[in-house]
């Protein structure tokens, strides 16, 4: 079956994604599969459950790292979010919910954990733009979205755009 960027209205996006208990073959076969379609889309960052895995994983590019040779894609497994600080008010967008852009409140500063592909455990301090990734891909981990977080009257100017997208859940958008 080929795998599809799942769409709003598709009830994957809307479950609480399963911890990874081991971290195997399947797994880094589905990392690698997510660090493909995050490169293929040319996006920052990307989540398990919008290809349609129900687990706890998301893959990053670091675009705010200056140097190039040192932007390798991240891998997120298992993550907590530990602290918050700040407030930031800015755009964002989602390739489940494709061209709809919302101010969404973020922290400005999160501290955060998670397991690499090997397992270990690392503490992360992400600011600005990767603060506010972390959060909108730690949130899709949870069944939420970024226009959960939206003040209500936006939403409600929004509900004829996510009733054309959600007619089209099934088709998605193919990937593989």
């Amino acid at each position: 079956m080929t795998e599809k960027i799942r769409l709003y209205g598709d009830e994957i996006l809307r479950k609480l994604a399963k911890p990874i208990s081991t971290i195997d073959d399947d797994i880094k076969r589905k990392a690698k599969k997510l660090v493909e379609y995050l490169e293929r889309y040319d996006e920052l960052a990307l989540s398990a459950p919008q290809v349609g895995y129900s687990i706890r994983m998301f893959v990053m590019r670091p675009i705010w790292i200056e140097d190039i040779k040192k932007r390798k894609t991240m891998i997120f497994i298992n993550p907590t979010l530990l602290e918050f600080e700040g407030i930031q008010n800015e755009s964002e967008g989602c390739l489940s919910i494709p061209e709809i852009f919302e101010k969404v409140k973020r922290a400005q500063k999160v501290i955060f954990r998670a397991q690499n592909l090997f397992g270990k455990w690392k503490q992360y301090t992400a600011k600005d733009l990767f603060s506010r990734a972390v959060q909108h891909e730690y949130d899709h981990l949870d069944g939420i979205l970024f226009i959960d977080k939206i003040l209500p009257f936006r939403r409600r100017l929004l509900q004829g755009k996510l009733k054309k997208i959600a007619s089209t859940t099934e088709d998605g958008v193919n990937i593989g």
